[in-house]
């Protein structure tokens, strides 16, 4: 609900140049990041252990408390402080997905996570057209304290409402408990597991790196009248579009691979991203970010779904805290990378280097696919 008007409320904050501002919104939008890098996987091994239902309900605590403070700041610092402290407290949805994954057999486990990625997409969809709208009607500082009772919420439902299924394992051949290490030794022994990893890295700093200054390009091309409002209809063009397809392409890849639907979404995303460098009106940039929404709708239930696949089930918090922990790194990098290419070279050049990063990391994700597919036809009895 507040990210696209997150930029617009450090311009309440103080008089400020266009430059300053855009590249401290990339600033606070990225920090929250840094601190959820380093504690993601930490959060994903205590999950592994003692429940993820208890850091579900830890997390929306700390981020309703983080949230509400915001709407009493009275300087670009000490939102940029929250926003950091914000991120011990980020991961509610990736722990979500580590919770279901292990209650789902893994040959559906990308219809599922395809579901739960509808659910939480829905919420990205209304907030920041509701957002947009309580922003314009009653200021940005409430907004955020509204905000925060809907994440407080949160926190009571899942106490009351779901009951956790603990799984030690799937088979004879596996352990109950890891140590980090053989975590690790996990990964880098399956080559396509850590290039999705890593592909995770490039798609967040590709998919981050406008969202911060999204507002700022929409006042560009619409003008100030009702801004917040038409900057929350660019954001939620792409939710809708996540909406439409997330579910129906975990459906997919569940009959015909994750790997190969990740690669041609990757690429689909590179392409649709590129004519949002020369759009003239706001139109033209909400239906790119519809269809780029279709595209980048799919990546994260098919993706979390793989590592579902491929990971012990006694793992599986710790790794896709490590993949959190890497999606983090690329919101970190993103917006700032966003905000300063913005700020010295204009948004068009967002754009391309955009498309660029996504177009990349679908040509290594086919490379190591294919590579170990060379490799499996070596093997005997393969």
């Amino acid at each position: 609900m507040v990210l696209p008007f997150l930029s617009l409320y450090i311009e309440e904050l103080g008089n400020y140049t266009e430059a300053y501002v855009q590249t401290w919104s990339g600033w606070v939008f990225g920090i929250t990041f840094v601190s959820a890098f380093l504690c993601s996987p930490i959060w994903g091994k205590i999950g592994d252990k003692y429940g993820r239902k208890n850091i579900l309900i830890i997390s929306a605590t700390g981020l309703a408390l983080s949230v509400f403070l915001m709407g009493f700041v009275t300087s670009v610092w000490q939102l940029f402080l929250l926003r950091l402290f914000m991120g011990i407290f980020t991961g509610f949805i990736p722990m979500s997905q580590a919770l279901i994954s292990t209650q789902t057999p893994k040959n559906i486990a990308g219809q599922v996570l395809g579901s739960l990625q509808t659910g939480s997409i829905t919420g990205s969809l209304m907030g920041p057209l509701l957002g947009g709208w309580i922003a314009d009607s009653i200021g940005y500082a409430t907004t955020f304290q509204y905000v925060s009772i809907t994440v407080a919420l949160s926190a009571l439902i899942v106490y009351f409402g779901i009951h956790e299924q603990r799984i030690k394992k799937e088979g004879d051949h596996e352990k109950t408990s890891y140590q980090s290490r053989e975590v690790l030794a996990h990964i880098f022994k399956h080559p396509v597991l850590l290039m999705v990893m890593i592909v995770s890295l490039f798609v967040q700093i590709a998919h981050f790196s406008i969202q911060p200054i999204l507002s700022l390009f929409v006042g560009d091309l619409h003008g100030p009248e009702n801004l917040a409002l038409f900057s929350g209809i660019a954001f939620s063009a792409a939710g809708l579009g996540n909406l439409m397809m997330a579910k129906q392409w975990g459906k997919i890849a569940d009959r015909i691979g994750y790997v190969k639907i990740l690669v041609f979404l990757l690429f689909m995303a590179g392409i649709v991203y590129l004519p949002a460098a020369f759009v003239t009106n706001i139109w033209q940039l909400v239906v790119l970010r519809f269809l780029l929404g279709v595209s980048i709708g799919g990546i994260i239930p098919v993706r979390t779904a793989y590592i579902r696949q491929e990971a012990p089930v006694a793992m599986q918090g710790e790794v896709l805290g490590y993949n959190t922990s890497i999606r983090f790194l690329g919101n970190i990098i993103g917006p700032s990378m966003g905000g300063m290419i913005a700020g010295f070279y204009g948004f068009s050049m967002v754009f391309f280097v955009t498309s660029a990063l996504l177009v990349i990391s679908g040509s290594l994700l086919f490379l190591a696919m294919n590579k170990s597919m060379t490799s499996a036809k070596h093997i005997p009895g393969y």
